[in-house]
């Protein structure tokens, strides 16, 4: 017995602690930079100095400014071809031997006849200055800047920036031949002109793949920083306001800090902390239990549930975290509060709740303006009292969620920047989202419970039906258990409302605590119709025993019908420990002998119940049965029966290990008192009917 409490205790420590290394896992292994802050704010925080050297990184407005201003005013490549220059002087010399070819025929232009070299190297010359002064084509791009253009000239490997006027356009080396050619000393100068029209052409022309390169590089060469801070400079103090230069400063530092730090993992102190955080929490869920849920520690399937819960909200948020574009905002917190208010109890909800949002604020960067919403709308949905077998609160408690969410996000903006035109509608269509996955609470409560083992509400409202085939057959066997199993039902939720007990799973329970009794009806009295007792033929101790076994037949047919575990905690608890009192006094009341069977054979197996409504059931059980005997019941004799009841029931132990106090006792005692009392109310007598 004891090893098996020690490997119970150690399967739990063992969840426990593979859920702390999980989620541990998941926390982020930089250091927190991230401040949700908006300019005219007020810093809330303490002063905030640098923790190192940081450049201050230009906004992408200013880069876009200087990147625009940078490419208009870029001066463009132009190349100058060296070789154009002796294609033309050679093309030029070939014609002109060509037309003077043809002079001494026509017996026009005799001067260049007789001294053709002459004018061959006059003609040479004039082209060689163009050629060596510049002749460019400017591209259409740049003809509006005309001479104030700037260019970067491109000769053999070298490289050198002038303006636009220091070179000819084609056009203007035409008209500058055509001026200065007459004025020349040769006696028939018009002989050239069309030959060095002809060849007098651009040797300067526009380079697009090199104008694009240097300004790439140049545009890489801008500077997106536009200053220092030094480690240990204040940033900000409280209560400063924002600015954008704050914000812009706290940018640039978070990331310059993930940029270094992308790739390496947090020093043993970081993961330390995290550890001692999520440990700290762990501890106090695993004492809340004990002291408050003690049910949910033993049953290891509700702790791998309520352990893997955390588990996978914790991961999904750091899922969003490493996603983009989602975010955690889509993630339905709402289900989480609606599967363990169903499961278990709404305090039990709400604590979670507020401990996975407590460890997920370590693990998401949105802030506590993120966890703030996530912690309301959990209380809202408690507080709306949401029902997944009644669709109408259903779908009330997901519309007050998603309206509380809305709100919340409201009155931060309001707080933040006064005025609602910045509210962020990424984030309403997120919590849109996350409402409508909500509703996959529903068809998840069944498929959690036969998974887990659990008993929602809906599964209790099934077992309710009095048509059930185990119902239906202990009316045809047993209809006197039946109907005390009814009147147990009725004190016991009366009972279970008073103190704000579990009502619904306390009257079903009732309904079946005696299911043993079918195996044989008719040892028991509210089945007894005969005059004569079948118990008369047995001795003390074998009637002490089938009255006692009805527990264990109980037990045997709650696991033939598939009766959840909850259920047939009831059916072993419903007596506790006590002795059959009435056969026991029976033998003690005659003459002890020798071979007098032990006390122990009279008393029932146990356990003592462990819970509100296991003891309210053990109670409500007494009194129905002990109310029956009373062959003229009045107030006085109902109460003082009562008090009996409850006080014996004190006395023998059986309420040690109950989670009911005192007054929660006493209103129990209050609410038995009132449902007896108008059951065995007085009836005025009706006249005989006449003949």
């Amino acid at each position: 017995m004891i090893k098996a409490v020690w490997m119970q205790q150690a399967i739990r420590l063992a969840l426990f602690a593979a859920t702390i290394i999980f989620i541990t896992l998941l926390f982020p292994r930089q250091l927190s930079l991230d401040f949700q802050v908006k300019p005219g704010q007020a810093w809330k925080l303490e002063a905030l100095t640098a923790p190192f050297d940081f450049a201050i990184r230009k906004t992408a407005g200013e880069l876009r400014v200087e990147q625009e201003a940078l490419t208009a005013e870029f001066p463009p490549c132009y190349r100058k071809d060296t070789g154009v220059a002796g294609r033309q002087l050679t093309a030029f010399e070939a014609d002109f031997r060509d037309q003077l070819t043809t002079l001494p025929a026509s017996g026009n232009f005799a001067d260049v006849v007789r001294q053709p070299r002459t004018y061959l190297e006059y003609g040479k010359a004039i082209l060689t200055r163009r050629f060596q002064q510049g002749i460019i084509q400017l591209d259409d791009a740049h003809r509006d800047k005309g001479k104030a253009l700037v260019i970067n000239l491109l000769e053999k490997n070298a490289t050198r920036q002038i303006t636009a006027d220091q070179l000819l356009p084609l056009s203007e080396a035409r008209m500058l031949l055509i001026d200065s050619l007459p004025l020349s000393p040769l006696p028939e100068p018009d002989f050239l002109l069309p030959l060095l029209e002809r060849h007098l052409v651009p040797n300067i022309t526009f380079d697009s793949t090199t104008t694009a390169k240097f300004l790439t590089d140049a545009l890489a060469g801008i500077s997106a920083y536009r200053g220092m801070v030094k480690k240990g400079d204040l940033i900000i103090a409280q209560p400063e306001l924002i600015t954008q230069e704050t914000i812009l400063k706290l940018s640039s530092m978070r990331e310059q800090y993930r940029a270094e730090n992308q790739h390496a993992y947090a020093s043993w102190g970081m993961d330390a902390g995290y550890w001692v955080l999520i440990t700290m929490l762990m501890v106090i869920f695993y004492v809340y239990l004990l002291s408050r849920d003690p049910q949910i520690l033993k049953h290891v399937p509700s702790l791998i549930f309520v352990l893997s819960t955390l588990a996978l909200y914790c991961w999904l948020v750091y899922w969003a975290e490493k996603t983009n574009p989602i975010n955690a905002y889509f993630i339905p917190f709402g289900i989480a509060p609606i599967l363990l208010q169903t499961f278990f109890n709404k305090r039990f909800a709400l604590f979670t709740h507020i401990i996975l949002l407590s460890i997920i604020s370590f693990i998401s960067s949105l802030g506590w303006n993120f966890i703030l919403l996530q912690i309301v709308s959990g209380i809202v949905i408690l507080l709306t009292d949401v029902n997944v077998e009644n669709w109408t609160k259903f779908f009330r408690s997901i519309f007050f969620m998603l309206a509380s969410g809305v709100l919340v996000m409201i009155g931060l903006t309001l707080i933040a920047t006064g005025t609602l035109v910045s509210v962020d509608t990424n984030i309403l269509v997120w919590l849109f989202l996350s409402a409508f996955l909500t509703l996959l609470a529903l068809p998840l409560v069944p498929l959690l419970e036969r998974i887990f083992g659990f008993t929602s509400v809906i599964r209790l409202r099934e077992l309710m039906d009095l048509n059930r085939p185990l119902l239906k057959e202990l009316a045809q066997k047993a209809p006197g258990t039946l109907q005390h199993a009814i009147q147990v039902g009725h004190l016991s939720e009366a009972a279970a409302i008073a103190i704000g007990a579990d009502a619904l799973l306390v009257r079903v329970a009732a309904l079946y605590h005696d299911i043993g009794k079918l195996v044989n009806p008719e040892y028991f009295i509210e089945n007894q119709s005969a005059l004569q007792s079948p118990h008369q033929q047995k001795s003390y101790l074998e009637s002490a025993q089938l009255i006692i076994g009805h527990v264990h037949e109980g037990l045997s047919l709650a696991k033939k019908h598939k009766l959840p575990e909850v259920i047939r905690a009831f059916i072993a608890t419903h007596h506790g420990t006590t002795r059959v009192e009435y056969f026991y006094r029976k033998m003690m009341n005659e003459r002890v002998t020798d071979d007098t069977p032990p006390e122990m054979d009279f008393r029932y197996p146990g356990p003592l119940p462990n819970s509100k409504e296991q003891t309210i059931m053990m109670l409500a059980d007494s009194i129905e049965a002990a109310c029956r005997s009373i062959r003229q019941p009045g107030e006085q004799q109902i109460y003082a029966l009562i008090d009996d009841i409850i006080h014996s029931k004190i006395d023998m132990g059986q309420l040690e290990q109950s989670a009911l106090s005192f007054h929660e006792l006493e209103l129990c005692s209050g609410a038995f008192k009132k449902i007896m009392k108008s059951v065995h109310h007085q009836r005025i007598a009706y006249p005989p009917a006449a003949d």
